[in-house]
């Protein structure tokens, strides 16, 4: 797993890293992590339990330094002893959602990183194979996150976008034609809660399933906001969606970026979207991998041999804060 943390006051580098960087070194060694530092953004990578620990030692440090000279040795042990502590609770505190009786709970290194920072930050962006839960989770923190009254609504987007057919070859008006396209989020959302109850919050909005397209112009307040199938956005449509975020809400994008079912040329608004947002401070980018994958176990196998012969799109290039290049 990758992810990188936006320093605070980059200009106290020394003080935060230590003599020739021996606080990073320390963190490397003891959670077996790579770690690279440029200018204003320290970039983790290695196994997704260790990176997370390494992230919330960093994050602890760099809230430390604001009150303090220097980092000292006795602080990183101190530190690290805590992310441990962490870790382990966060794993035992499971989202307060069942499906046959059961907690819906991380069940690989990997998903509990995403749920971790599904908790800790206001942006998330989830990338990895079909299985891995990605909707799935993503709805569940929603879902308990409303049920905790720590948000109001939730509102679930999705591009319309056909894989292979056109939306105009399907019976109906419009709202009966972009249904197939939000079917998995019904299905996701019909495992965690009873008919009545998703009728109900449906009825109210507090519950709402939208298609990308009809996002324009609103600004959304105190709200999760779950973009789901994100590789099949263009870069001005995910520009759109991002800056719909409103105060107290909290967004997550997820996607599968060797799916892409755009036209020929046409880039990914997803790819685009974590190349300009890399080091965003409050941005917090997951890529799970076949190792995640959670479906059957013909499913794992089904996505490793495909991937031999459509192997991951690179991300498209583009400048950090250059607007996007297609028209809004």
């Amino acid at each position: 797993m990758e992810l990188s943390i936006s320093l605070h006051a980059p200009h106290r580098r020394v003080e935060l890293f230590g003599p020739g960087d021996v606080h990073l070194r320390r963190i490397r060694e003891a959670l077996k992590v790579e770690i690279q530092s440029r200018s204003a953004v320290v970039k983790l990578q290695g196994e997704p339990a260790n990176v997370a620990r390494a992230a919330a030692v960093i994050e602890k440090l760099q809230g430390l330094l604001k009150s303090r000279e220097a980092i000292d040795a006795d602080t990183v042990s101190d530190a690290l002893h805590e992310a441990d502590g962490q870790d382990e609770s966060a794993r035992r505190d499971a989202v307060s959602v069942f499906t046959s009786g059961a907690a819906v709970s991380a069940k690989t290194p990997g998903q509990q990183a995403y749920l971790d920072a599904m908790r800790r930050q206001p942006l998330v962006i989830c990338v990895g194979p079909a299985g891995t839960g990605k909707t799935y989770l993503a709805v569940a923190m929603a879902v308990h996150l409303l049920k905790t009254s720590r948000t109001r609504r939730i509102v679930l987007v999705r591009p319309a976008v056909e894989a292979g057919e056109k939306l105009g070859f399907l019976p109906g008006d419009m709202q009966q034609k972009v249904n197939p396209y939000l079917r998995p989020m019904f299905d996701a959302l019909h495992d965690m809660m009873t008919y009545d109850q998703l009728k109900r919050f449906m009825v109210s909005d507090v519950i709402e399933v939208v298609p990308l397209a009809f996002m324009r112009g609103r600004t959304l307040n105190h709200a999760v906001i779950i973009l789901d199938e994100a590789q099949n956005s263009t870069p001005s449509q995910m520009f759109m969606f991002l800056t719909r975020l409103g105060n107290d809400s909290k967004m997550i994008v997820t996607g599968d970026d060797t799916q892409v079912d755009l036209e020929p040329g046409q880039p990914s608004g997803l790819t685009d979207a974590i190349e300009r947002l890399r080091g965003c401070d409050g941005v917090t980018t997951i890529r799970l991998e076949d190792v995640d994958i959670v479906r059957h176990p013909l499913v794992q196998r089904i996505v490793n041999r495909y991937g031999t012969l459509n192997p991951r799109r690179p991300s498209s290039p583009s400048s950090a804060g250059q607007p996007p290049t297609d028209s809004l």
